[in-house]
């Protein structure tokens, strides 16, 4: 496939419905023929109709199979000129905090918990045998 060159003007001329364009790491995508199939429903892909929607589509943590489906919608990429809206996201694929969900917070504060609760319980056990051998 020929891959043809978007303006971002070009791209928000396509936001309705039924002529449905979105921008995802500089790569231009026809979701038109997606729009009813899409499992967050219609509103997410209206929301983002003709602009770039890189920060929404990793902000929610795609499948691959997402990636897959997204892949066959490609219909060119964007040539950016002076003026244009920054690209938010950086990398295809970047997991975002918000795509986390604060899990590794989550995470390191069990770790914490777990070795205080290793050193309290060996200071125990320390402690019980100093006061045994002060008892015999």
């Amino acid at each position: 496939m020929a891959s043809k060159e978007f303006t971002y003007q070009d791209v928000a001329e396509h936001n309705t419905k039924k002529d449905l364009y979105v921008v995802i790491h500089d790569e231009v995508y026809d979701c038109t023929k997606f729009v009813d199939e899409h499992p967050g429903g219609e509103e997410v892909l209206l929301d983002v109709a003709g602009q770039d929607s890189t920060e929404a589509f990793e902000d929610v943590g795609h499948s691959d199979e997402a990636r897959e489906t997204l892949a066959a919608l490609k219909v060119g990429s964007l040539k950016r000129q002076a003026g244009d809206p920054k690209p938010k996201a950086s990398l295809p694929g970047a997991v975002t905090p918000a795509a986390q969900g604060g899990g590794s917070a989550g995470v390191g504060l069990y770790a914490v918990v777990a070795i205080g609760g290793l050193i309290a319980y060996a200071a125990y056990q320390y402690l019980q045998q100093q006061q045994a051998a002060q008892n015999a």
